[in-house]
């Protein structure tokens, strides 16, 4: 596992473009999720989950993937679980203090960030592990809050448009003003008069 690690954090430029693509299609899905139940397809969706990101990762299931931020470098692999940062305990060669055969995971984690396209997320400050979630799946999780957030601007932009056409309509005139004739125009019933005297002068006696 851990090579398999290590390969992926020098390719964490095409890791990350995989996880652009598949991130939408996550969302996609939010109305199947959301049929069976976000809570029914927990198990089934953890379990690839867990099967997937271990085998690349080395991923212990947190619940809260940060790798997009982290360089591809599960921080969770560290002994600490420091999740902003290295300790002041790592070595000169870049390996861990406690484990002294691996990498340090921020030292993996920096130079994975350095190949990305967003490596600059690796500057925002993680909150802490939320333990609660272990386990749980964060492709789930973040397809739900994914799709919340497009509802949510979705609805906002509705409003948005509603109001507007209210305030509109407030402020249009009840009837549209009637345009003004042309100076040579002829009422109706005059022209109606003049036709029918020469539809009569033209009927042969």
């Amino acid at each position: 596992m851990y090579t398999v690690r290590r390969f992926v954090v020098r390719h964490s430029r095409f890791f990350e473009w995989v996880y652009e693509c598949f991130e939408p299609m996550l969302v996609f899905l939010d109305p199947v999720w959301s049929r069976f139940g976000y809570n029914r397809m927990e198990r089934p969706v953890a379990f690839a989950e867990r099967h997937i990101k271990g085998l690349l990762f080395d991923c212990q299931m947190c619940g809260q993937c940060v790798l997009s931020s982290t360089g591809m470098s599960c921080p969770m692999n560290c002994p600490k679980n420091l999740r902003n940062g290295p300790c002041g305990g790592v070595r000169e060669n870049g390996h861990c203090e406690v484990k002294p055969a691996m990498k340090c995971v921020w030292v993996d984690a920096w130079e994975g960030a350095s190949r990305m396209k967003g490596g600059d997320k690796i500057s925002i400050v993680q909150p802490p592990v939320d333990r609660s979630l272990e386990g749980s799946s964060s492709w789930l999780r973040v397809a739900r809050e994914r799709a919340e957030e497009k509802r949510a601007t979705r609805d906002a932009a509705r409003e948005a448009m509603a109001e507007a056409f209210s305030e509109a309509r407030e402020e249009e005139p009840a009837a549209a003003p009637l345009a003004t004739e042309p100076p040579n125009a002829q009422p109706m019933q005059e022209a109606e008069e003049s036709t029918s005297v020469l539809t009569v002068e033209k009927t042969p006696s």
